[in-house]
């Protein structure tokens, strides 16, 4: 959610700025600005919807020439998607300006107490109010009194921070929401994300929780709220540029359904030993022995990650024997769970900075768990605040509904099981096999990947239809709640998956003449109760839509449209049946006429709670 992109250096800024809130469109918003700092002064320009009218309002401007400045995406939180309450917000004294990722939850208070030493307020923002407390406690050093005010908010923020009277520094602070800085030569590039750091530098450091750092044109210095020195730990941007241009696709989403392949062979590279039947995590080997004793597994995460997650817990359950539960992290710190010795909590999330499942961790570690985290994003907060874990590697993900990441999870994931199984109960031999057949899953994801066309058709027979039902058992019940998910994410066709067996008990209501079902109709241990599913629903007029095993000629006798993929041990068959539905989806889409890679009211991260 919202972007921030600032920059301090020997170039112009607002080209600069402009084109970092472009890479930063997929995160969800609905307005911009920018605010530069120059030798003519401080200047400002916002506008609602699209990077690109803000773009446009600048080419009115001459003014916006200096080399310092900072910029904003803002998705509403306090105060509607007007002008007014776009950032950068300013002051009403001291020439303070201000952009912010985040909510600051007293803000009300402060609100009253600057209102009583009269400041005057022109929007409905915590940001403003976080503004004037900067300019209150302001005298004459920008860093000091950002310290002062962070030290009187509680809640959520990443921030960067300029001041008309100290043209040469730029101040930028964090807690609980994502903030990079990027390290040039004579230059520094700050962004809530690395794809809008990744153009000018690929030298970065992450801002840990209050932590301060002020910035010049040849000096930096970081510091806790409380004055405490921090050495940075500078790394190695992993993604490249090239990551995250469109290339000849026409959406991001389309690009990375046709990526998996290949981000899968990657997640797979140097983790998989065939000949000796077994997996290497280097992120968890540090903690092997306490992962084999554990007596309880927990995964959680939010959205297409929990699905993802809900795979892992029949994957623990099924190839390592140890007991695991799956959790929505939004629920998790609020019902007081219970972590006994021997709990292990990991935390599944693309960005690694999802708001409730930090939260959910942090509840976890307080209470004694080893925590895991299953990340995409190298340098995250989840990266950086759990015991152990593995990276997904599966590339810069850019549209908001996960297709590679979810796929990229649920590998690791896999690997993780096979990881304990092995060390618990599982043969050689066995783990042989299933290696075996987990590095055959990229070749046969480019097999789903060619009938992409006669997917299209399908999906364009249907897309008419505002209310399907998604159905599976077992390992692909969560495909169905995924495939469910993505329909309704980007098409905005009313969805909604569940277990198959499930339906008899209220669903089937639903069921009315023409009503696209999808079953998730492999070969698998309960594929005979899958067809008896499917019977039901075309007793009472619905239009089936199968994912099946190719060569199942059962299938064909009570589907009217079918998607093949190839045939898999069952514990992996997740892996191949979710990519006809993120297709599905995509296409659907497309076919409605909407925004595939930025749909209304999503965000790609969620950092707030």
């Amino acid at each position: 959610m919202c972007g921030i992109v600032g920059y301090i250096g020997i170039s112009p800024a607002k080209g600069l700025l402009i084109e970092g809130l472009k890479r930063l469109e997929y995160r969800g918003y609905d307005s911009a600005g920018i605010a530069v700092l120059g030798d003519s002064g401080l200047h400002i320009e916002r506008a609602v919807g699209r990077v690109a009218k803000l773009e446009a309002k600048l080419e009115h401007h001459t003014a916006f020439d200096g080399s310092l400045g900072i910029a904003h995406t803002r998705w509403a939180t306090h105060g509607g998607v007007t002008e007014a309450n776009c950032h950068p917000h300013t002051d009403d004294k001291a020439g303070i300006c201000i952009v912010h990722n985040g909510i600051i939850e007293n803000y009300a208070a402060i609100r009253t107490w600057l209102e009583e030493r009269n400041h005057t307020f022109k929007s409905e923002t915590d940001t403003e109010v976080l503004a004037a407390l900067i300019g209150e406690l302001y005298d004459g050093d920008l860093e000091v009194a950002v310290k002062a005010a962070l030290r009187e908010v509680t809640g959520a923020y990443a921030i960067a921070v300029i001041c008309e009277n100290e043209p040469d520094v730029l101040v930028c602070a964090r807690k609980g929401s994502p903030l990079m800085v990027g390290v040039g030569a004579g230059e520094y590039v700050v962004a809530s994300d690395p794809s809008a750091i990744v153009a000018h530098t690929t030298r970065a450091f992450a801002l840990d929780d209050y932590n301060v750092v002020r910035l010049t044109r040849d000096s930096i210095r970081t510091s806790t709220i409380h004055n405490k020195a921090v050495t940075p730990k500078v790394m190695q941007l992993e993604a490249e540029l090239g990551q995250i241009e469109l290339g000849t696709y026409d959406h991001y989403m389309q690009k990375e359904i046709f990526e998996q392949p290949c981000a899968l062979r990657n997640t797979l590279r140097g983790r998989v030993d065939r000949d000796e039947g077994r997996i290497v995590l280097g992120g968890l080997l540090s903690r092997a022995k306490e992962l084999v004793r554990a007596r309880k597994f927990i995964l959680t995460g939010q959205g297409t990650a929990l699905h993802s997650a809900m795979i892992g817990e029949y994957l623990f359950e099924d190839l390592a024997k140890v007991p695991t539960e799956i959790e929505y992290a939004s629920e998790f710190r609020y019902r007081n769970p219970i972590v006994e010795e021997g709990t292990v909590v990991c935390a599944v999330s693309q960005s690694g900075e999802t708001a409730d499942t930090l939260a959910a961790l942090d509840e976890a570690t307080d209470k004694g768990a080893l925590s895991l985290g299953v990340v995409n994003v190298v340098g995250s907060s989840i990266a950086r605040q759990t015991d152990a874990g593995v990276y997904l590697r599966v590339g810069p993900e850019i549209g908001v509904a996960s297709t590679k990441a979810f796929t990229g999870q649920v590998t690791a994931l896999t690997m993780m099981a096979i990881f304990l199984g092995r060390r618990r109960l599982m043969s050689v031999e066995q783990c042989k096999q299933l290696i075996a057949e987990l590095e055959s899953i990229p070749d046969k994801i480019e097999q789903v990947l060619q009938q992409a066309d006669q997917i299209k058709a399908v999906t364009e027979k249907y897309i008419h239809r505002e209310n399907w039902l998604f159905m599976g058992r077992g390992y692909n019940y969560p495909i169905a709640l995924e495939g469910a998910l993505k329909l309704k994410e980007i098409s905005y066709i009313h969805a909604e998956g569940m277990p198959a067996a499930e339906m008899k008990h209220g669903p089937i209501a639903l069921i009315s003449e023409g009503m696209p079902a999808v079953f998730i109709a492999n070969r698998g241990a309960q594929y005979t109760k899958v067809l008896a599913n499917i019977e039901e629903v075309r007793a009472r007029g619905g239009h089936v839509i199968a994912v099946a095993t190719e060569g199942d000629t059962e299938i064909t006798k009570v589907a009217e449209d079918i998607l093949w993929v190839p045939e898999v041990a069952e514990p992996l068959s997740p892996l191949l049946t979710v990519v006809p539905l993120q297709l599905l989806a995509y296409y659907a889409a497309v076919a409605r006429g909407h925004d595939v890679d930025k749909p209304r009211n999503l965000a790609k991260s969620v950092t707030v709670e």
